[in-house]
């Protein structure tokens, strides 16, 4: 699977949630419906476990739906904040806190660009 990195920084490819919907496996779903329900403190089921990925315009999971960075992202036309001319925004700066990755991923895809 071709490396998919979300506008905030999340590695897409690697979410349980594309390989299952890509791979049409209902195992995955299941597993991963249960993990994100405990981790996240919120029901899941199996069939909410589809997603395309932060950067397509196809099926998305949960708070991707809603997600600003990625509005912010589609608006300005970028492929992912790396290429943005306001990074780091402060919508980055609360999300970094969070997921210190994903400030690492967008960093060094800005270095090499």
């Amino acid at each position: 699977m071709e490396k998919m990195i979300a506008y905030c920084g999340l590695e897409c490819s690697k979410c349980p949630a594309l390989i299952a919907k890509k791979e049409n496996n209902d195992e995955l779903r299941k597993k991963t419906a249960d993990e994100w329900s405990k981790q996240f403190n919120a029901e899941m089921k199996p069939e909410d476990i589809n997603c395309d990925g932060c950067l397509s315009t196809g099926v998305l999971i949960g708070y991707c739906n809603i997600c600003e960075i990625r509005k912010c992202g589609i608006e300005k036309k970028v492929e992912n904040c790396a290429y943005c001319d306001d990074y780091i925004c402060e919508k980055l700066e609360k999300w970094f806190k969070n997921v210190p990755d994903a400030k690492n991923r967008l960093e060094e895809i800005r270095k090499n660009k």
